[in-house]
């Protein structure tokens, strides 16, 4: 297939795709890990009167639930839980946009890390915007698309498919050239990055959330990852929805 074809394909899944979501084009991780294409949801979720997802801007993000929840939430929507390869694609991609860097150019001055300044005191609906430019919210794809919160705001749960067994829950120690590990272009808490454990840190039994809170200061950042009781109900951790593999077909 050619370049524009594929294209073309990208530009008609985008249209298919229903309110609320983005296209994230296929990405080949710095370790030779390909991510698919995937669609996933502009905001993190939130819930709405019925205790059911709902995407919306204008809502707070659904915190104070637990990791197998937020599966079966997603799942009750006709949703999925982002995984952590899709999760890393998303953030290899900001990384490579020089709009996602205070200087104007990838690698100069710092990535954005959304509400992390500990300003507030608890998620914020999508809408609102931080005074300090440094708390800016939204990032680009390489496709033109925007996505809210991938860092700060509130950590989100996600489906560990790389250390993780079938349910998702870490299940292996982190092996140096994991893709957890291995995809950010620097060192953990530089360049406003976040923060990432060390090889042959053992999370076994725990879930994965990524990202950081409104109060995460400089643990916040596209590429954080931390680890939580499964069952655990935090104030400060979310997730955000994907569309199911073969959507749309």
């Amino acid at each position: 297939m050619g370049n524009l074809d594929v294209d073309m394909a990208a530009v008609a899944l985008a249209q298919a795709l229903p309110p609320g979501f983005i296209a994230v084009p296929a990405t080949t991780l710095p370790g030779g890990v390909e991510v698919p294409a995937f669609a996933v949801a502009r905001w993190l979720a939130a819930c709405g009167p019925d205790g059911q997802v709902v995407l919306s801007e204008t809502l707070p993000s659904w915190v104070r639930i637990g990791y197998h929840a937020a599966r079966l939430a997603c799942a009750l929507a006709g949703f999925a839980l982002l995984t952590e390869r899709q999760a890393l694609a998303i953030a290899h991609d900001i990384a490579g946009q020089a709009v996602n860097w205070t200087g104007g150019a990838v690698g100069d001055g710092r990535l954005f890390q959304g509400l992390h300044l500990g300003r507030r005191h608890g998620p914020q609906a999508a809408c609102l915007a931080s005074p300090d430019p440094l708390e800016r919210r939204w990032f680009v794809l390489s496709n033109g698309e925007r996505i809210i919160d991938a860092a700060g705001n509130a950590f989100s749960w996600v489906f560990d498919d790389v250390q993780g067994n079938a349910e998702g829950i870490v299940a292996r120690t982190f092996l140096a050239g994991s893709p957890t590990l291995a995809t950010a272009p620097g060192a953990p808490m530089r360049q406003g990055m976040g923060w990432w454990p060390r090889a042959g840190r053992s999370w076994w039994g725990r879930a994965l959330a990524r990202g950081g809170s409104w109060s995460s200061q400089e643990g916040a950042g596209i590429f954080t990852v931390v680890d939580e009781r499964p069952q655990a109900e935090r104030a400060y951790i979310g997730f955000r929805c994907t569309l199911p593999l073969g959507w749309g077909m």
